[in-house]
């Protein structure tokens, strides 16, 4: 039996106030991390963000904080192939995977940094969920699926994140939205439902904070 995708619903009052309160509390950069033997501690949930580069990774960690450099300060040059901790309160760590699709990128840096991440996403069991960022305009591309691939093998439960849907019209909309959940049915580590985001208009914010915030 094929899993039926749908959109994340809007989260209910006290989902909506949790995720609040979780993001409006303290958000700090722990450390960036080249090697398993540098990842912080495994005492408490963490989530981490994947996307291809330019999807508007940044924009999304920055307006679910509420802060608007959070993300950048961490991705200045020569950090580009770490693996970013946050520290989200006291209970909650949310990762910055680096951009993949490495066209700039060298061979040995490329090889270094995926097997950096096959590591930590095969071997970190405080890792509830992965979301992996689709740019709206595009859809699920070639580049994508090698990190859907990854999460499966992995066992690591993905969920799809549209961003930039204020950059499309509702019919391009419509569209996209069926092309990702036909590409995510194939995957079985896919979790079902796609939250749709615009961090320049706030669409969804409060829907990812919630799913962040509840996870258990």
């Amino acid at each position: 039996m094929s899993m039926v995708f749908s959109l994340a619903p809007e989260p209910d009052l006290e989902a909506r106030e949790t995720g609040r309160l979780l993001f409006a509390g303290p958000v700090t950069f722990v450390k960036g991390v080249v090697a398993m033997s540098g990842l912080p501690p495994a005492d408490r949930i963490e989530v981490c963000f994947a996307g291809r580069s330019n999807v508007g990774k940044s924009s999304l960690i920055n307006a679910l904080t509420g802060r608007k450099t959070l993300a950048r300060a961490s991705n200045t040059p020569g950090r580009t192939q770490e693996i970013n901790f946050f520290a989200l309160g006291e209970a909650r760590y949310l990762v910055d995977l680096p951009g993949y699709g490495y066209a700039e990128a060298p061979v040995a840096i490329v090889a270094k940094w995926q097997a950096l991440l096959k590591q930590y996403l095969a071997g970190r069991q405080t890792l509830r969920r992965a979301f992996v960022l689709i740019d709206a305009r595009h859809g699920v591309k070639d580049v994508d699926e090698e990190i859907l691939k990854l999460l499966d093998r992995s066992a690591v439960t993905f969920q799809a994140v549209l961003t930039k849907v204020d950059k499309i019209n509702r019919v391009d909309r419509d569209a996209v939205i069926e092309q990702v959940k036909g590409a995510l049915a194939k995957h079985p580590a896919a979790y079902p439902e796609v939250v749709v985001t615009s961090s320049e208009k706030g669409e969804g914010i409060e829907t990812l904070r919630a799913i962040i915030a509840t996870l258990v």
